[in-house]
């Protein structure tokens, strides 16, 4: 399986420390608080419930949802969708997409932000993480929906992975879901912090969440998992006071990044940088207890998500300056 953030196992095996500040998601650190659930959350088979997907719909905009377990599941689902085809993901980005897509006998390629649309002309199928997860760069919707356009044309897709779009609403083309060739992933897990309930929603045409839908079989997402999302889809005053909160904790990492000379891109919930020396930064920082995301590859880089706390700040802006003087 690909690396990921969130390992704090695997920290504490390679540094033997129990006092970690997770930096390593961009999951939000004051996440949803889950409600007490009814009995029957835990005892019933968990039937998609309509007031889910109404709720879903409303919050995010789009015609028509299917929950899934967590977009992940779809990411690895939709390319089995479809007979082997010309298929380009935005690159660096989700490294799951990618891989998803070479497993299931598509021809691939990565693809920059920059030649996205030359791209398009000579693909079936384009994947767009917007924003994207690392660096935070974009694509305004007017032109994903221009491309999806000239992709259903010709039987194909333009998949747009929108799991940080809470934090940028106008990014996000999730209204448009239901027209031919446009498929939208959107996430609980990151703006809401709940990424334990493995709980996401694809908006599509009604041909392909249907045969989504088939593909992932009865039961898909647990009744828990449904009966927390539901309170928190539907919570408009903690949805705002997060909103506001995300904003001004996002600008006071970059600033103080910036301070620190870390020119960082991003969203609110992480910022990313191409770092010189990634594999001694992220080393140092796992020294003193700061699990980051290290990126070796494509997009050589770090990538932090935001302190739970204010002591965690102060961890954070100590390390950095130390790093900087050592």
């Amino acid at each position: 399986m690909l690396e990921h953030g969130g390992n704090l196992r695997d920290a504490a095996r390679l540094h033997g420390r129990d006092d970690w500040i997770d930096l390593s998601t961009g999951i939000n650190p004051h996440g949803y608080p889950a409600p007490a659930l009814p009995p029957d959350a835990w005892h019933r088979l968990p039937e998609p419930d309509p007031a889910l997907v109404a709720a879903a719909c409303a919050y995010y905009g789009a015609p028509d949802l299917l929950p899934v377990a967590g977009t992940q599941a779809a990411i690895q689902a939709l390319p089995r969708l479809r007979p082997p085809s010309q298929v380009t993901v935005s690159a660096p980005s989700y490294a799951e997409h990618a891989h998803a897509w070479a497993r299931h006998g598509h021809a691939l390629r990565l693809a920059a932000y920059t030649d996205l649309a030359a791209a398009v002309e000579t693909s079936e199928v384009v994947v767009v993480v917007n924003p994207n997860n690392p660096t935070g760069e974009t694509v305004a919707p007017g032109e994903l929906l221009a491309w999806a356009g000239r992709l259903a044309a010709r039987g194909g897709w333009l998949v747009v992975d929108e799991a940080f779009g809470d934090t940028d609403p106008a990014l996000s083309v999730a209204a448009h879901a239901g027209q031919p060739g446009l498929i939208v992933l959107r996430s609980v897990g990151k703006f809401f912090g709940l990424a334990g309930l493995r709980l996401g929603f694809v908006g599509a045409a009604p041909a392909t969440l249907g045969a989504l839908a088939d593909l992932l079989g009865p039961w898909a997402v647990s009744g828990p998992a449904q009966a927390v999302a539901l309170q928190a889809l539907r919570d408009t005053h903690w949805q705002r006071a997060t909103f506001e909160r995300l904003q001004v904790a996002g600008a006071r990492m970059r600033g103080l990044l910036d301070t620190h000379g870390i020119r960082a891109t991003g969203t609110p919930l992480f910022h990313w940088w191409a770092e010189a020396q990634p594999e001694a930064f992220h080393g140092y920082l796992a020294q003193l207890g700061i699990w980051c995301r290290l990126f070796r590859e494509a997009g050589r880089g770090i990538r932090l998500g935001l302190p739970p706390d204010e002591p965690g700040w102060q961890r954070l802006e100590q390390a950095l300056q130390e790093w900087r003087n050592r």
